[in-house]
């Protein structure tokens, strides 16, 4: 152990990883295996975002109503609470295969019931039932393949579960856009979930338990046939004896707690191991959300529309890109994570996070300022009884009432319909509805509803790109590494359980809050918000999570143990003791 109890880790290369697993081909079908919970919990978050696109063509009360769209991807989110709570209990009372087991019935049933929906509030239904399953899984598959994985390797095989949560939110916007045209779009969409979780089902009935809850169970001949399949002839013995160490700790501490399930939440808030444990992986999972992430997931073809692009198909495809990307930043992830360290990049991905959301909220703030003016005479002269109702009253047909241009428009709930000669000069502030949408439509010309045409809109999605470039290799993955190695044994299922609640419960926040919060602060002040989040994040993340990379679970325990401290807190401390720290 070194200064403030970090143990020094080897350098590991990304090519370890892929070297070791070459060898051993039977830690990758595990950790693939596993990460296809990775894959629906990234699917059943993404696909949503084209999916309720659709929705409300088919369901007009859908469409008027803000909250009931929030409602509907936000519901997910809800079951998901739930489903990471009991999750949490179910890992550490029936094994971490039982509970991905569970999840992927779960998944599909609710897929089944939002692909049949006759009405909103059945796919609301379908949406809880999915969360369920995401809950369970967003906690679950990192933890199995954390305690199935050797520790010199263990940061990137847990990111190939973040891999595959980005793959699956990438393939989800594939499927959107390739039902576009095809009759019953949202439904196929939402229905296409149940088949990953059929395959996942299938695989995991082929594979074991957990060793190290196994172990914990006393099933000590199972968990060591599983552990010489993962780990070489001269390394199983060593893993042995601290699985060992470790399990008799725990039941010492089992012996004067209990082993009840609230006896265990007592005992985890009243060990102080876990209780620095639970405010690094908290602070993690709350920090993943309230940078904003998952609006941009769940709302990025409304946040593309928001920057001028007002077609579904074109709204989806350049969707599609920052998916393309945060897929991308999941690999890059899995190269650096064991050679750079946890918390590293986590620092250095927040400080690009809230670089890119200032100069967002600056993008779309010019946006507004310089959008498309209202032409008086065409908006009372376009069609009978089509005026804008908040306009009529103030327009003369030479005098455009003062401030009113195509945002203003937008935000007294009317449409835009854009000037048929260039897309930046005056248009039409007409009626928001269907028939005046086609009405727009058949002159020729482009209605927007949810943002205005602007010159800046192409900045929007370049930053939008470059916000989850630099998301995805930190806050994206890591937190979830994180929070599946800093816990110990006897309380890692309801440790991850509660931060995963607590990830839940933010996302919950975040989603259900964000076309509310669009409406109110327009998208500049939205984003301006989440980048003061976020720098409340960095320096939380500065304070309380420690470097856990290429450590055994047993001595992450140690370094907790011991009560972490950044080093520049050490320093001072030092010399306000007169200790000489060179």
């Amino acid at each position: 152990m070194v200064e403030g109890g970090i143990a020094k880790a080897d350098k590991t290369e990304f090519t370890e990883c892929w070297r070791t697993t070459w060898k051993t081909p039977y830690i990758m079908r595990l950790a693939l295996s596993a990460g296809i919970g990775g894959l629906l919990f990234g699917y059943d978050t993404g696909v949503i975002s084209g999916a309720l696109l659709f929705i409300k063509e088919d369901f007009d009360e859908v469409d008027r109503k803000t909250w009931l769209q929030s409602t509907i991807v936000s519901m997910a989110v809800a079951g998901a609470i739930v489903g990471a709570a009991v999750g949490g209990w179910i890992n550490d009372r029936f094994g971490r295969r039982t509970s991905i087991l569970i999840a992927d019935v779960l998944f599909l049933i609710g897929a089944a019931v939002m692909a049949f929906a006759p009405a909103p509030w059945v796919i609301i239904v379908g949406r809880i039932f999915v969360g369920f399953g995401v809950g369970m899984a967003s906690m679950t598959s990192p933890l199995y393949i954390s305690e199935a994985s050797p520790a010199r390797i263990r940061g990137a095989l847990v990111s190939t579960n973040g891999l595959l949560i980005t793959g699956g939110q990438f393939f989800s916007y594939l499927i959107n856009l390739a039902f576009v045209h095809t009759k019953g779009t949202w439904r196929w969409m939402l229905g296409v979930a149940g088949v990953p979780a059929i395959v996942q089902f299938v695989l995991m009935l082929s594979l074991p338990e957990s060793p190290r809850w196994l172990y914990r169970k006393d099933r000590v001949a199972e968990s060591r046939a599983i552990l010489e399949r993962i780990y070489p002839a001269e390394e199983v013995e060593a893993e042995m004896e601290a699985l060992k160490e470790s399990v008799e700790a725990e039941k010492a501490d089992e012996a004067v707690i209990g082993d009840s399930f609230g006896a265990k939440i007592k005992g985890a808030f009243a060990n102080p191991v876990v209780r620095r444990g639970l405010a690094a992986g908290v602070t993690v999972q709350v920090a993943q959300q309230f940078v904003g992430i998952n609006t941009v997931m769940y709302y990025s073809p409304s946040i593309v529309q928001f920057a001028g692009y007002a077609s579904n198909s074109t709204a989806m495809a350049l969707s599609l890109v920052t998916s393309g990307l945060n897929a991308v930043g999941s690999i890059v992830s899995m190269m650096f994570v064991d050679r750079y360290g946890r918390r590293k990049l986590m620092i250095i991905s927040m400080f690009g996070i809230i670089s890119c959301l200032i100069i967002l909220a600056t993008v779309f703030s010019q946006a507004a300022i310089h959008a498309p003016t209202i032409d008086a005479l065409e908006s009372t002269t376009f069609s009978p009884n089509a005026t804008c109702p908040a306009f009529a009253p103030l327009a003369t047909p030479n005098a455009p009432p003062s401030g009113w241009n195509c945002m203003k428009c937008l935000r007294s709930e009317c449409g835009f319909c854009a000037s048929g000669v260039q897309p930046y000069a005056p248009g039409a502030c007409v009626v928001l509805s269907d028939d005046m949408k086609a009405r727009c439509h058949s002159k020729g010309r482009t209605y927007f509803k949810d943002g205005c045409p602007s010159k800046f809109g192409f900045l929007a999605i370049v930053f939008l790109g470059l916000y989850i470039v630099v998301y995805a290799p930190g806050m994206g993955t890591v937190p979830w590494i994180v929070n599946s190695e800093i816990y110990p044994l006897r309380y890692r299922g309801i440790g991850g359980g509660i931060a995963a609640v607590s990830n839940w419960v933010s996302n919950l926040i975040v989603s259900e809050s964000f076309l509310s919060l669009t409406h109110a602060l327009g998208s500049s002040g939205t984003f301006l918000l989440f980048a003061g989040f976020s720098a409340v994040g960095l320096f939380f993340i500065w304070l309380l999570v420690p470097e856990t990379k290429g450590l055994q679970f047993e001595e992450v325990e140690k370094l907790l143990e011991a009560g972490y401290k950044p080093s520049l807190l050490r320093r001072r401390k030092n010399k306000a003791k007169g200790v000489d720290t060179a």
